[in-house]
């Protein structure tokens, strides 16, 4: 079934309407036709199953058959990646946006050479955008994330909102495993972490300075994806990669957790009741 994106207030109502670029994929390249079926995602968890009513060149409207609600991911993930060189950001937007990411931080770090601004960075914010929301479709995901305009690391750290666990992806031979902090978080707290930040430098990392500054302001932990040295791109698939398994696991250990010291206390309940 062919996907589509229109904006929370667009996808109101038991009748919808596809304009614009939208429209003209519909028409023109899928040559949709009256009765058949589509999937109208908004972004903010809501998969609208509904069918062509009418099209036409500019327009197609549709009926609103089915509305499926999905709850947003348990724990949210904030990516703040380094700008790289080019287009590479786009590639990111993409593969974040198929990998769940709740939201990105493009930031502008000491050895990062692409610095837009004014109007550069707000014609480079709406093409990612435009990109998480192609990317949005091609996946089926509920959710799209928020990306922030460009910013420094100063800005950030002054306006960044706490998470639970902020891991730094580090090339420094004292950096730790990721599972290994997820675990730890769980021994310590006996729950699963409710929000998690992943930081990504650009090519040639964050300088040291900056790694210390991140780590004293973010409460950033030093992770290894690896033995290799990874591409600023292939580092992030990477690390989101890892971060979704290991956080799944940690949500199902918690689930176990938690079943086994529910039959632990109804155990202790029956002795005493005895």
């Amino acid at each position: 079934m062919h996907r589509f994106y229109l904006t929370p207030e667009q996808s109101r109502g038991p009748v919808l309407f596809l304009e614009a670029e939208e429209a003209h994929h519909a028409y023109h390249v899928l040559r949709l036709e009256p009765a058949q079926k589509v999937e109208i995602l908004n972004g903010v968890g809501e998969i609208i199953t509904c069918e062509v009513r009418a099209s036409n060149k500019s327009s197609l409207e549709l009926v609103a058959l089915s509305r499926k609600v999905c709850a947003p991911l348990p724990c949210p993930i904030t990516l703040v990646q380094a700008l790289p060189k080019g287009k590479l950001f786009e590639d990111i937007v993409e593969k974040a946006t198929e990998l769940g990411v709740s939201c990105i931080v493009p930031l502008i770090s000491e050895r990062v050479i692409s610095r837009p601004e004014g109007e550069d960075a707000l014609r480079k914010l709406a093409k990612w955008q435009r990109t998480a929301i192609e990317a949005l479709k091609q996946s089926g995901a509920a959710w799209l994330p928020g990306i922030s305009p460009p910013t420094t690391l100063a800005r950030h750290l002054a306006g960044a909102s706490h998470v639970d666990l902020a891991f730094l992806a580090s090339l420094q031979p004292d950096a730790c495993e990721l599972r290994e902090c997820v675990a730890r978080y769980h021994e310590t707290h006996r729950r699963a972490p409710r929000s998690v930040s992943l930081w990504i430098g650009p090519e040639g990392d964050f300088s040291l300075t900056e790694i210390e500054q991140i780590a004293r302001e973010a409460g950033a932990r030093q992770i290894c994806l690896g033995p290799w040295v990874l591409r600023t791109e292939t580092a992030t698939i990477a690390g989101l990669a890892m971060l979704n398994h290991e956080l799944r696991q940690n949500v199902s250990q918690t689930g176990r957790s938690l079943q086994e010291s529910a039959i632990g206390e109804k155990s202790v309940s029956a002795v005493k009741g005895f």
